[in-house]
């Protein structure tokens, strides 16, 4: 840490286990049982962290090309792994198949809305323009959600009070698109219990942000946590797709 409360690298270091945890479970777990719920549930504190900071990062990079440049090479270093590691969850294929866009391709698609949203002067073009990425996110993984968060933030402009409300507003919505009546009350009522616990690693997000981020950076191994970042997601991927071919 850096001076009171965590620093950005700290943040995103436990948004890399916590989706650890979260791809652990959606990988070897069965659905529906405890332990795998409680997992998938930490696992999405990760995703709004990183839509966090990568609005914070859009404004503060030296060169948008390059940071757009490297979220496309590694979203496509990714998608093998993620399809590996994904297949039989998402699709019942044993070894591989095509199981949508990799975070990080959705990541490349929040800095699409980012850049339309500071250079297309035209509200019309630019409310089309959003739409259509928002749309091409249907096909990624976090569809929709990453997104809005996206949006949420850039809107909030650094204000901790805005922050704050993006957070609550994106769990609301996140829970809101989860929850399914049941064709029974008490199907009905687990739904909503369901989707209330879905939004806690949100919130847990939005906790750490807004109560405990000190807008600083890690004094030393700067250069390390940035690539590590960028490493973890298709290396850890393919480390558990490995698992996962060998113990079929």
């Amino acid at each position: 840490m850096n001076g009171k409360g965590l620093n950005r690298d700290v943040i995103k270091y436990i948004a890399m286990f916590t989706m650890l945890l979260n791809h652990i479970a959606n990988i070897f777990l069965t659905p529906g049982t405890p332990l795998f719920t409680l997992l998938v549930d930490i696992g999405y504190f990760t995703a709004p962290v990183m839509c966090y900071f990568l609005v914070e990062g859009y404004h503060y990079t030296h060169s948008k090309k390059r940071y757009a440049g490297r979220l496309a090479v590694f979203a496509l270093l990714s998608e093998t792994p993620f399809c590996l590691a994904f297949s039989e969850a998402y699709t019942g294929e044993r070894i591989i198949s095509f199981c949508g866009f990799n975070m990080i391709f959705t990541l490349l698609l929040c800095f699409g809305i980012l850049y339309v949203r500071e250079n297309v002067r035209d509200g019309i073009l630019a409310g089309v323009l959003i739409a259509v990425l928002f749309l091409i996110s249907l096909f990624s993984d976090w569809a929709l959600a990453a997104p809005l968060f996206t949006l949420l933030f850039a809107s909030a402009g650094g204000d901790k009070r805005k922050v704050r409300n993006a957070f609550l507003i994106g769990a609301a919505v996140f829970a809101f698109l989860g929850f399914s009546p049941g064709i029974s009350a008490a199907q009905t009522l687990q739904s909503l219990i369901d989707a209330v616990l879905s939004a806690a690693g949100i919130l847990a997000a939005g906790i750490a942000v807004v109560c405990f981020y000190n807008g600083k950076r890690m004094e030393r191994g700067r250069t390390f946590s940035k690539w590590f970042f960028y490493l973890f997601y298709p290396v850890h991927l393919l480390i558990l797709s490995g698992i996962r071919i060998l113990i079929l």
